[in-house]
């Protein structure tokens, strides 16, 4: 009889996953076969604890202290009620184990109003964002082009001549910023079939199967995808656009991605924890979901985002950087996508703009990860997870999280 998985009998803690020295055999979870870390239930430990499945380099804190996080924790937060995008009423509570929350901590006029940890996850223990790595590769490029490091406006093919044959030869900065590249590349998890299966294996995510004879660096990969409609007319949805705007970060910066984070954000903000980044084959990092961060820094960087650049009192990211990310893009290239839950949605900078009455706006990852940012609540809810369905967009995820975010907003905005 097949199990019907809910937040309680997945739980890694109470089915003793890892448990044990050495575990027992139907007790581990490993890189690959059918004890496989990226399998459901065993993700429910595997997302807290990578490093000791793939190869990583730490994105360093530095010396410094940690900044504080002032604390004025409520407790009528769980009883806030909303309605689903499918007509459901439910609670933030429940509305949590719905989503197989690992951990999700409100900042609410920066001090933290509630914070839970759930399965193997803890405050002092890093957590796989998956695409929300996306948005931290956008803002490093934001950040180069206002200082004039970057050209928007340039050819990718004069940063990376060695796509000079693939399909972004010819796009420009921005088209692969804000993913407007026609590239023949399919997103679809569940497709074995699909481009990003292939992505994977050459990213250092898993081991390439028996017979394989593809890349095994993200690099390589890039350069076999070939073009496929117009650049610049529509918004879709695909990794290689984030991994070919790293490759032109980290080219035109001299530095690798996890420097340029430790350097930029993780050093400047005071971050609790070190960060730390999956790798390929060849040690370039994989910019298009390899982060892993405790949630509490998370919390601090939407915090910082949130306040135009600004935390603890410094400018960590120009204010022009973050209006331009917050402001959005074109709402008619995003609408081509056929993204159901997101209506009137944009997406600019490797970020996910609502255009709301709250100003939100998003880093999102599969399987449930995200930092809402709503600068006209005040509010910033940051989560991991590990839900079994993978994506975000027309899912049980969106349809049960977008409302639950706005339902504590508007709960918090009454004070």
């Amino acid at each position: 009889m097949t199990t019907k998985w809910n937040a309680q009998n997945s739980d890694p803690v109470s089915r003793g996953l890892m448990s044990g020295f050495p575990p027992a055999l139907d007790k581990r979870v490993q890189s690959e076969g059918e004890l496989a870390g990226s399998s459901f239930p065993q993700t429910r430990w595997a997302f807290s604890h990578q490093r000791e499945l793939k190869c990583t380099v730490n994105i360093r804190r530095g010396a410094g202290a940690a900044s504080a996080l002032s604390k004025k924790l409520r407790d009528d937060i769980d009883g806030v009620a909303f309605t689903t995008m499918e007509g459901e009423q439910t609670t933030w509570a429940q509305s949590l184990d719905a989503m197989f929350t690992d951990g999700i901590v409100i900042l609410h006029r920066g001090a933290i109003v509630y914070e839970t940890y759930r399965g193997a996850l803890s405050p002092d223990l890093p957590h796989i964002a998956f695409s929300m790595t996306k948005s931290f590769v956008g803002l490093m490029a934001a950040i180069l082009a206002h200082e004039g490091v970057l050209d928007e406006a340039a050819p990718v093919a004069s940063y990376v001549p060695e796509l000079a044959g693939s399909a972004f030869a010819d796009a420009t900065v921005r088209q692969v910023m804000d993913m407007t590249v026609g590239v023949k590349y399919s997103e679809n998890y569940v497709d074995p079939e699909a481009e990003v299966r292939t992505y994977g294996i050459a990213a250092g995510y898993g081991k390439p199967p028996k017979g394989y004879d593809g890349p095994h660096s993200i690099v390589a990969f890039l350069s076999t995808l070939k073009k496929q409609g117009e650049h610049g007319v529509a918004f879709a949805y695909k990794t290689c656009n984030t991994e070919v705007l790293a490759w032109i970060v980290q080219r035109v910066s001299g530095k690798a991605m996890a420097q340029l984070l430790s350097e930029r954000i993780w050093q400047k903000m005071g971050m609790e924890e070190d960060a730390h980044i999956i790798v390929d084959p060849v040690g370039m990092a994989a910019c298009g979901g390899g982060m892993n961060m405790c949630l509490r820094d998370l919390a601090r960087f939407g915090e910082m985002m949130r306040n135009r650049g600004v935390f603890n009192g410094h400018q960590i990211v120009p204010a022009a950087v973050v209006d331009g990310i917050a402001g959005g893009a074109r709402k008619e290239d995003f609408a081509k996508a056929g993204y159901t839950t997101l209506p009137g949605w944009s997406y600019r900078t490797q970020w996910w703009v609502s255009h709301d009455a709250l100003g939100s706006y998003t880093a999102r990852g599969i399987h449930g990860q995200v930092c809402w940012i709503a600068p006209k609540a005040e509010l910033v809810i940051a989560r991991f997870a590990s839900h079994p369905v993978a994506a975000n967009g027309n899912s049980v995820l969106d349809k049960v999280s977008l409302p639950a975010y706005a339902a504590v907003a508007a709960h918090l905005m009454r004070d």
